[in-house]
């Protein structure tokens, strides 16, 4: 028995001694060798001291960002959550173009995707490697140039739906006026975060999988309930530490499971119950399509993604589950409508905030409408009024210019899976205070790159002084600095970083009421008569 108890306790220690060892390596020794601690960096003030807050709240992250480039050079190194987290924050164009080129080497975190995959499943914004491989191959012909054109028409029928609702919004605050209040005739505030969210969950509702969420008239539709409430409570109302521990020790959520779990659970539920049916329902007709010789014509995501999926070209070890079909829809739902719904917020607000520019933008928009209502246009008049949209220089300008300057993406991460030297093209500045000329800077594997958005879009070395102000006329006549900067559009990091960190507006003093952006809104026949 004395034995046993001795071999038992040799053993207990030989675990804590392994494990201690392991942390005391990996917390106190390695971080001392680790390269990215030659570059120069923001101090600490302490051992548990990070630099996230000022380089992730949008608040204060230009101004930091700015402080950086000037202290620091274009490659800074910032302390993540412990002080073994040491990470790459790169502020030169050429290090960042690596760094988003070679994604087999910069993956997304597995912190980033187990949290993703928590909420909608390991669908193309959370896989990678041979799963994202097999998925996009899947995906890719669902989202041809054709199939995206069909989508045209609905968008502007949604749109014209919107204003529909916003012009009887108005028409009821008119009617609910005194005589004294007659000025401000047709006047309402309206949550324009709040309505464009319902909109867009309208469009790709019936984009996504031919569904009416009818959400632009009322919410009372369980499935964009689930969405919705599960995204605004997951992503705006998470608390930080517990979010940060639910993804190191899942467990917990399950165990005990706090607001947000709870609700993300009973709204997966939900969609689990009713998009599930739907990806059955989809499946069942193209399978009688097939059997029958007169194929579903259905161009929805869905239809299109099940068609894709089970088409004779693709070898049966390529295509993916049910279960991943319905993943990558839960990724539309979630990547399309919070990026475009924040886009168009932000684009409203500044247009309000600068309505000298909003005057001019509306006055080319009167220029091309046609005689005929929008909801009367014909498929084919519908493309060529879109073909127009598409060719108006201003309007193309205030795009732009709103993706710049509030990018709906403020920034994303990155781990590196292998050593890799990353390229640069300014000087680097040092920890020991001086400025070497070397060509690359060594990142060891496992070390986080932070892709910042935000601060190439509002780097006044690349975009001039006036980089943070609205200009939306800075586009004809761009600088050869921001032509030679990466991006996917329009020399812009915006779509180029994938998913990350998200720009949200809040009222003041009411952040636990979730993203809100109210404006005053006014009809166009009052503006006029005013």
């Amino acid at each position: 028995m004395i034995s046993v108890s001795i071999i038992f306790f040799s053993f207990s220690a030989a675990v804590v001694l392994f494990l201690s060892s392991y942390v005391v390596y990996h917390v106190i020794i390695a971080p001392r060798f680790n390269p990215l601690r030659k570059l120069a960096g923001p101090p600490l003030n302490g051992p548990l001291h990070n630099h996230m807050s000022p380089v992730l709240d949008p608040f204060r992250s230009p101004r930091t960002h700015a402080a950086y480039v000037e202290k620091y050079g274009r490659n800074v190194r910032i302390r993540g959550l412990g002080p073994w987290d040491d990470r790459l924050l790169p502020l030169d164009p050429v290090s960042v173009a690596h760094v988003l080129k070679n994604s087999t080497i910069y993956e997304k975190p597995w912190q980033s995707r187990r949290l993703i995959t928590s909420l909608i499943g390991c669908g193309m914004l959370a896989a990678e490697g041979h799963i994202h491989k097999r998925q996009r191959r899947v995906a890719t012909p669902a989202f041809s140039i054709q199939n995206m054109r069909a989508l045209v028409p609905l968008v502007f029928s949604k749109g014209e739906e919107l204003k529909d609702k916003w012009m009887n919004m108005s028409q009821a605050t008119k009617e609910g006026q005194v005589a004294s209040e007659k000025q401000n005739s047709g006047q309402v505030e309206i949550d324009v975060c709040h309505w464009i969210s319902r909109a867009t969950f309208d469009v790709i509702g019936l984009a996504g999988f031919d569904y009416h969420f009818n959400a632009i008239q009322n919410e009372s539709d369980e499935l964009f309930a689930a969405y919705k409430e599960m995204f605004e409570i997951a992503v705006s109302q998470g608390d930080g530490v517990r979010t940060v521990l639910g993804i190191y020790f899942p467990i917990l959520n399950n165990l005990f499971p706090d607001k947000r779990a709870k609700t993300v659970f009973r709204c997966q539920e939900t969609i689990r119950r009713v998009a599930g049916k739907l990806v059955q329902q989809k499946k069942s007709r193209i399978m009688d399509g097939e059997k029958s010789g007169s194929a579903y014509t259905g161009k929805d995501l869905l239809s299109l993604l099940l068609k894709s999926n089970i088409a004779t070209d693709l070898p049966p070890d390529q295509r993916i589950s049910d279960e991943d079909i319905l993943h990558n829809i839960n990724t539309f739902m979630f990547a399309g409508s919070d990026t475009t719904s924040l886009a168009l917020t932000w684009t409203f607000l500044l247009l309000a905030r600068h309505p000298d520019l909003q005057t001019r933008l509306r006055t080319e928009l009167l220029s091309i409408v046609p005689t005929t209502p929008i909801s009367r246009l014909s498929p084919e008049e519908i493309e060529s009024l879109h073909n127009t949209l598409q060719n108006l220089p201003y309007l193309n300008n205030v795009c732009r210019e709103s993706l710049r300057l509030i990018p709906p993406v403020h920034s994303s991460l990155r781990v590196a899976t292998q050593d890799d030297e990353v390229p640069v093209s300014y000087p680097v500045h040092l920890s020991d205070g001086t400025i070497s000329d070397q060509k690359s800077i060594s990142v060891p594997k496992g070390s986080f790159v932070h892709v910042p958005v935000e601060a190439f879009n509002l780097d006044k070395g690349m975009w001039g002084d006036n980089a943070w102000d609205f200009d939306p006329d800075r586009w004809d006549h761009l600088s050869e600095d921001v032509l030679s900067l990466p991006g996917l559009y329009s020399n812009l990091l915006t779509f180029s970083a994938g998913q990350g960190v998200l720009t949200r507006p809040y009222v003041s003093g009411q952040f636990k009421k979730g993203s809100q952006c109210p404006l005053i809104v006014t009809p166009l026949e009052s503006i006029a008569t005013s």
